[in-house]
């Protein structure tokens, strides 16, 4: 299965105009690293600038899509996640309109249907945010 194939939208349960993610960029049992050109018709901004909301919501949909690309690849179905709890979450900047994000995870840990993972959203060589989630299978 190419990852530079997939419709993003076969990997998570969201569906537009909630969708935080444009495409998986890698993923393996312990990272991914997703996508997301900030439009200006975002739920998530305001004034130009792509809110904490929207930076969290990337984070969770990029689990998402790591946990649906291995899904997929066993034959099995996307599932549906809820996020858990955030830990150490730190927003450095807003990103603007027109910025592409790159969002990377590393699986910290993962117990039965919960996964704990680092995050930090990245645009350029500049970090908007970084902090632990953890992720519930429902």
């Amino acid at each position: 299965m190419d990852i530079n194939t997939l419709d993003i939208l076969q990997l998570i349960p969201q569906r537009r105009p909630f969708v935080m993610i444009d495409r998986l960029v890698e993923c393996d049992d312990v990272n991914a690293t997703s996508e997301f050109l900030i439009k200006e018709d975002n739920l998530f901004c305001k004034d130009g600038r792509f809110l904490e909301g929207g930076m969290m919501e990337n984070i969770a949909q990029t689990c998402a899509a790591r946990i649906g690309f291995l899904n997929v690849q066993n034959s099995g179905e996307v599932k549906i996640g809820m996020i858990g709890a955030l830990k150490n979450m730190q927003f450095i900047d807003l990103p603007k309109v027109g910025d592409k994000l790159t969002t990377k995870i590393r699986v910290k840990s993962e117990v039965f249907s919960v996964t704990l993972i680092d995050a930090e959203v990245w645009c350029d060589d500049k970090m908007f945010a970084k902090g632990d989630m953890k992720v519930a299978i429902v």
